[in-house]
């Protein structure tokens, strides 16, 4: 009950982040890309993940669709799927504004196979998503029923070293910390997006981490062969609070430091 409780809540702050977001600078940006004839994906990605031309192709948690419409831009048969009923409204309007064929399908992730029932060539997943899913080993069942015999998954994600280097401050100040073995569901108030800067009204979000080992033994233990596991250099504030009076604290930064900023795994069925 507790978990069907925490999905609700972030539902409902997707479905106000797809507001926010939709007329945010940085996504107006991306939108602009895709009017121009452009892409929103990531060069890894495409690189990664090769010619898609013919080849269906599912996007699990796809917000509202600018990865998705990018694909298809590709010569992908593309189909979006997301929880949030207002991402989809927009991913498809955005499809008719840029005359992009793609389906999209609203639909909770474990829930999909009550309302999808085909299998594709390729199962993609793109940044930012993996900390909403509560059950990994589900998610990587889902992604085997969705695969094509030989089809292939990929996804490019945020490494979960990162977070360890972002400490979050409660309204007193004192430093609230994610570890890299941490488990959810850590309950967070959100203020504003990660798209945009502008406040919106509080809401609880509900975040569930995982390592970078919880990703690849889930996919495994699914039956599926991993291909590679890249990961991708970044440099990060090496940071920490100091205490500078009495109930005071402050951020002070020490050095840089390099670590993993992206991973990404491509396996096959």
């Amino acid at each position: 009950m507790m978990k069907e409780r925490c999905i609700a809540a972030n539902r409902e702050l997707w479905d106000l982040w797809t507001r926010y977001n939709a007329v945010s600078e940085e996504c107006s940006g991306l939108m602009g890309r895709l009017e121009d004839g452009g892409t929103t994906l990531e060069e890894i990605a495409i690189e990664e993940l090769g010619d898609v031309s013919g080849k269906t192709l599912l996007h699990l948690q796809c917000h509202f669709g600018l990865d998705t419409l990018s694909w298809a831009r590709r010569g992908a048969i593309v189909t979006g799927v997301d929880f949030s009923e207002v991402a989809i409204a927009r991913a498809r309007s955005l499809g008719q504004r840029f005359d992009i064929d793609a389906e999209f399908v609203r639909s909770d992730i474990y829930a999909l196979p009550a309302v999808l029932d085909r299998q594709f060539d390729i199962v993609y997943t793109s940044g930012g998503v993996l900390c909403w899913l509560p059950d990994l080993e589900r998610w990587a069942e889902i992604v085997l029923r969705f695969l094509k015999p030989d089809g292939v998954f990929y996804v490019l994600e945020g490494h979960p070293i990162v977070r360890t280097f972002k400490p979050r401050t409660d309204g007193n100040g004192r430093p609230v910390e994610w570890g890299y073995f941490d488990r959810g569901p850590i309950e967070v108030e959100e203020r504003r997006s990660y798209a945009n800067p502008a406040p919106h009204p509080s809401q609880m979000a509900y975040y569930w981490p995982h390592s970078l080992g919880d990703v690849v033994t889930a996919l495994c233990s699914a039956g599926l062969r991993l291909e590679f596991l890249h990961e991708f250099p970044g440099v990060v504030e090496d940071r920490s609070h100091e205490e500078v009076e009495p109930g005071r604290y402050e951020l002070r930064v020490h050095r840089k430091v390099t670590v993993p900023s992206k991973f990404s795994i491509r396996a096959t069925r």
